[in-house]
């Protein structure tokens, strides 16, 4: 007999599990089943889906860029007809800076000036002329394209074409990012830079500090006072290009009023709290997040009639 969910839950970060706490707690609230999939357990999911004696009617897997076992098993789960929350290949397409650089430029989106680099093993010499460098200023910043999460392999205090070629050795099959270092404007004290969570239909835009990596809500009055609707526009536009369920975006508004987007598309958001983390995501934030999977959720039942 088949045993069914509405929800699996995959991850392999311990810092997940205060989260996943919080997950379950809204979902059961509202009588919606879920199973969580980690390190102990992923071998025998695995079997039981291939047997066909276990089911998940939706699907969310934040351990599957890390570790192949769970990639196989979202595999094995889309070809059981169960919804995948943020799709593998929409993510893949997603992460990549370079490509989001061009479609955010398309879509009309304000994005750094950047220089585009191939991988060493395309391109092995490499030439960018003064005047581009130039125009980058110094500091500028190198960042792998296809490497997320955390800051991994960026440079944010790159100051000449040596440094360039210098991270470029470290990872020859990915494309580097060269940009601007973008500036923020102050409003009433606080750095003009956000980070903004689409969550499953939901925009929540949060303050966030390049510098010290610590979150304050953002109210609505401050959204009002500060006329910053736009944070909402722009991620809905990101949204648009890329048809992620769950991802977030750093917004910066620079001196001059202008909102550029700054870290493309994150889709494995660190969602530590911060009643336990000095630099975690603000606890009714991380509820916003939950409920708002909760709520799609409980639309798609309906609307699939599961």
């Amino acid at each position: 007999m088949i045993e069914k969910f509405d929800i699996g839950f995959a991850y392999v970060w311990e810092f997940d599990e205060d989260f996943i706490h919080k997950f379950e707690e809204v979902f059961h609230a509202y009588n919606l089943s879920t199973f969580i999939i980690g390190h102990h357990n992923i071998e025998a999911v695995k079997k039981r889906i291939k047997e066909k004696n276990l089911h998940f009617n939706f699907y969310f897997d934040r351990g599957w860029d890390v570790e192949e076992s769970f990639e196989a098993l979202g595999n094995l789960l889309m070809k059981r007809k169960t919804h995948i929350f943020n799709p593998y290949k929409k993510v893949l397409h997603a992460i990549d800076k370079a490509t989001m650089h061009l479609e955010f430029i398309t879509a009309g989106l304000n994005v750094p000036y950047s220089i585009i680099i191939p991988p060493v093993k395309e391109k092995e010499e490499l030439f960018i002329s003064l005047s581009n460098l130039a125009i980058l200023g110094r500091p500028f910043i190198i960042k792998p394209c296809n490497t997320t999460g955390g800051g991994i392999g960026v440079v944010t205090g790159a100051e000449s074409l040596h440094d360039v070629l210098y991270e470029r050795k470290f990872n020859h099959e990915d494309k580097y990012l060269l940009q601007e270092k973008i500036y923020p404007a102050y409003l009433n004290g606080k750095r003009a830079w956000f980070r903004v969570f689409y969550a499953f239909g939901k925009i929540i835009p949060v303050w966030w500090d390049d510098l010290t990596h610590h979150y304050q809500v953002l109210t609505s009055e401050e959204i009002e006072t500060f006329k910053l609707k736009k944070l909402f526009q722009i991620t809905r536009t990101i949204y648009n290009i890329t048809e992620l369920d769950f991802f977030s975006t750093e917004i910066v508004i620079t001196p001059q009023y202008k909102f550029i987007a700054i870290d493309y598309v994150n889709d494995q958001c660190d969602l530590r709290l911060q009643s336990l983390h000095e630099d975690g995501v603000p606890d009714e934030i991380i509820l916003q997040i939950v409920i708002a999977a909760k709520n799609r959720v409980l639309k798609l039942k309906k609307e699939l009639h599961l």
